[in-house]
């Protein structure tokens, strides 16, 4: 069927793992382009990471990321698992973080290292991890795997064995054909 609002007919013919599914415009000067094939590889990357890190269909998948494409990409990869995405946004305070861990009992929160808004770089996972030293400190302290999304290449805490990068969790993630 060829659609009626088509430019011509090469968007028409081409096939739909090549074309954009998301357009995401950031910080100054960066845009990014994710077609159908792209956005659905990553989303299956993300959810064997999310499984090989023991996330099982009604586990909750907390997410305390901006509005950038990994925030997407987390939901489809919870979509594939029938696990729940929980939504930390950013703008959350500590305490309402500690209050949202307590509530959703997620064992994984995929955050990012910082983010740009208004203009500025803002703390990201700064804010989680002293959120998470709280919980603790409250003596709500289950397990937890922090999966951090580099977005600002800018240094940030590390707390080994439970801290893992996105990125190597998606490169690592075999998919199953």
């Amino acid at each position: 069927m060829i659609s009626e609002h088509a430019e011509d007919v090469s968007e028409v013919q081409e096939p739909a793992a090549s074309r954009i599914a998301l357009t995401w415009s950031g910080e100054p000067g960066r845009l990014e382009e994710l077609t159908h094939g792209t956005l659905l590889d990553r989303a299956d990357r993300a959810a064997a990471a999310l499984s090989r890190l023991g996330v099982r269909a009604g586990d909750r998948v907390a997410v305390h990321l901006p509005l950038v494409p990994e925030s997407v990409i987390a939901t489809i990869a919870c979509g594939r698992l029938d696990a729940i995405r929980t939504t930390l946004p950013v703008t959350l305070t500590v305490p309402e973080l500690v209050a949202r861990f307590r509530e959703s009992g997620a064992r994984v929160i995929i955050t990012a290292d910082a983010a740009f808004w208004d203009g500025a770089v803002r703390p990201v996972k700064p804010l989680l991890d002293h959120a998470l030293a709280r919980s603790a400190a409250a003596g709500d302290a289950p397990r937890r795997t922090v999966l951090v999304v580099n977005r600002c290449s800018r240094p940030v805490s590390w707390k080994p064995g439970r801290d893992l990068w996105w990125h190597e969790a998606l490169e690592s993630a075999a998919v199953p054909n």
